[in-house]
C-alpha cells in the first residue's frame, strides 16, 4: 500500500505551491460547499525512485478567525488520522502564530511522525529564522522555497526515512480487488452488508492499521474476489465533520488498493460534485469502473426513457470516458447487487484482456488508412504497425509512426474509440502511445 503525506497549515503559508512543487503538476479536486468553493488536490510524487501520494488540506475564505481556526482543526484532525506522515507548513516570514501553535499542540499529541516546513525561505538569510520554529516541539524545521524549489531535495530525503514499510500484498496479488467508493450516504454500508452481512462463514478480514481499508474474501457463487470497505471504520465523531474532505481522503485509500472501483450514485440526489470528484480519482489512478445508482427502489417513475435520461446525463458528466457499465438498483432490498459483482468480474478480465498483433493490425489498420491522422503544417502522420505491450496494469498499445509528436488527442480519442468498439474494453482505461517506428 502507498504511503500517504498530508499537507496542512493555516491559509497563505504557501501550502498550495508546495504541492505543486513536489508533485511538479497542478492537479485540483474541487469541492463546492455552501458559500465557498475548495480545492482538494491530490497526486502522487517519485522521489529516489520510491513513490507516494500527496494531499493537500486545501485553502477557503470566511469571516471569523473562530470560524477559521475551527475549520483548520477539522481538516488537521482529519489528516492525522488518515496520514503516514504530515508536512506542516509555516511561514518563515510571519514566524510563529498562535494559529501554529494551536496546531503544532494537536500535531504533538497525534504520535504522528510531522516535519516543519519553513516556507518562503527564499535566500539563505531568510533560512536562518526558521529557528524560531523549535518552540513547536516537533523537531527540526525544514527550510524551504516553494517558489524556487530550494531545499525541496533535503526535505524528501528526510520524508523518505519517515516511511513504515509498505504492506505487502503477495497474497492478495492474484484475487481481484473490487472498492466501494462513494460519497457519504450513498449506501456503500448497505451495499457490502447485502453482500456479506448475513453469512458471516464465508468471509474472511485481513485488517491493517486503523487508517487502513478493510479488505474482506467474498468466496460464493463461483466468486472469489477481495472487498475494499471502510464502512463502520470512520469514527462517529468524524460523521459531522468535513465529510467533503474525508470523503475524499478515505477515498484515496481504497481507490489505489483496488482493481475495480464500483462508485455508487444516489437516485433520489442525481449526480453531484462529490461524485465527479472520486470519479477524477478513479481516472487519475487508472482504474476499472462500475456504476452503480443506488436506492432506485424508491424512485417512482422507472420506464425505459426515465433510466435512458439518467445513464445519459452519468456518461456526459463523467466524458469523455464514457464507456463504463451502469447498473440501477438497490443495496437495501438487495435488488441487483449480483449484477454489480457479475459486471466487476466482467471489467476484471477486460483489464487483463490481450490481443493478437496480428488482430490489431487486421482490424486497425484498414481503418486508419481509410481516416488518417490530419495534417498538420504539410506533415503527414504514417501510422505502420501496432502492438500490445507485456506486464501493464491496463491494455496498452503502441503505434509506431513516423511523427508521433504530430498525433493529437482528437485523434487518439477516434483510435481508443474504435479499439472499443472491436473488443470488449468496457470499463477499464486503456493507453495508447506513439513511437517513432
Amino acid at each position: 500500500m502507498r504511503n500517504l503525506v498530508a499537507i496542512v497549515g493555516r491559509p497563505n503559508v504557501g501550502k498550495s505551491t508546495l504541492f505543486n512543487r513536489l508533485t511538479k503538476s497542478r492537479q485540483a479536486i474541487v469541492t463546492e460547499t455552501a458559500g465557498t468553493t475548495r480545492d482538494r488536490q491530490y497526486g502522487k510524487v517519485v522521489w529516489n525512485g520510491q513513490e507516494f501520494s500527496l494531499v493537500d488540506t486545501g485553502g477557503w475564505v470566511v469571516d471569523s478567525d473562530d470560524v477559521l481556526e475551527d475549520e483548520i482543526n477539522k481538516q488537521v484532525e482529519i489528516a492525522i488520522e488518515e496520514a503516514d506522515v504530515i508536512l506542516f507548513v509555516v511561514d518563515v516570514l510571519l514566524g510563529v502564530t498562535d494559529l501554529d501553535v494551536s496546531v503544532a499542540q494537536m500535531l504533538r499529541e497525534s504520535g504522528k511522525p510531522v516535519i516543519i516546513v519553513a516556507n518562503k525561505a527564499d535566500n539563505f538569510e531568510l533560512g536562518y529564522q526558521s529557528a524560531e520554529f523549535y518552540s513547536l516541539g516537533l523537531g527540526e524545521p525544514y527550510s524551504v522555497s516553494s517558489i524556487n524549489g530550494s531545499g525541496t531535495g533535503d526535505l524528501l530525503d528526510h520524508l523518505l526515512t519517515l516511511f513504515t514499510k509498505e504492506r505487502g500484498e503477495a497474497e492478495w496479488e492474484d484475487i481481484p480487488k473490487y472498492a466501494v467508493v462513494g460519497r457519504p450516504n450513498a449506501g456503500k454500508s448497505s451495499i457490502v452488508n447485502a453482500l456479506i452481512g448475513e453469512e458471516r462463514s464465508i468471509v474472511t478480514d485481513i485488517a491493517g492499521t486503523t487508517r487502513d481499508s478493510i479488505h474482506t474474501r467474498y468466496n460464493k457463487f463461483g466468486m472469489d474476489f477481495y472487498l475494499i470497505d471502510t464502512a463502520g471504520i470512520r469514527k462517529k465523531g468524524k460523521v459531522t465533520e468535513d465529510l467533503e474532505y474525508f470523503s475524499v481522503i478515505r477515498s484515496i485509500r481504497m481507490i489505489e488498493n483496488a482493481d475495480v472501483c464500483i462508485l455508487l450514485i444516489d437516485a433520489t440526489r442525481g449526480i453531484e460534485s462529490q461524485d465527479l470528484n472520486i470519479f477524477s480519482l478513479i481516472q487519475k489512478n487508472r482504474k476499472g469502473l462500475v456504476v452503480f445508482v443506488n436506492k432506485w427502489d424508491t424512485v417512482e417513475e422507472k420506464d425505459q426513457i426515465v433510466i435512458k435520461t439518467f445513464e445519459n446525463a452519468i456518461r456526459e458528466r463523467f466524458a469523455p470516458f464514457t464507456d463504463f457499465p451502469i447498473i440501477f438498483g438497490s443495496a437495501l432490498t438487495k435488488q441487483r447487487i449480483f449484477k454489480v459483482m457479475e459486471m466487476a468480474k466482467e471489467v476484471y478480465q477486460n483489464r487483463q484482456r490481450r490481443i493478437p498483433t496480428s488482430e490489431l493490425n487486421e482490424v486497425m489498420l484498414p481503418i486508419i488508412e481509410r481516416k488518417p491522422p490530419p495534417a498538420l503544417k504539410g506533415k503527414h502522420v504514417k501510422i505502420k504497425y501496432i502492438t500490445q505491450l507485456h506486464n501493464t496494469s491496463i491494455p496498452s498499445f503502441v503505434f509506431f509512426c513516423n511523427l508521433p509528436k504530430w498525433v493529437k488527442e482528437p485523434y487518439r480519442r477516434f483510435l481508443e474509440n474504435r479499439m472499443r468498439e472491436h473488443w470488449d474494453l468496457t470499463g477499464t482505461p486503456i493507453n495508447l502511445f506513439f513511437r517513432e517506428k
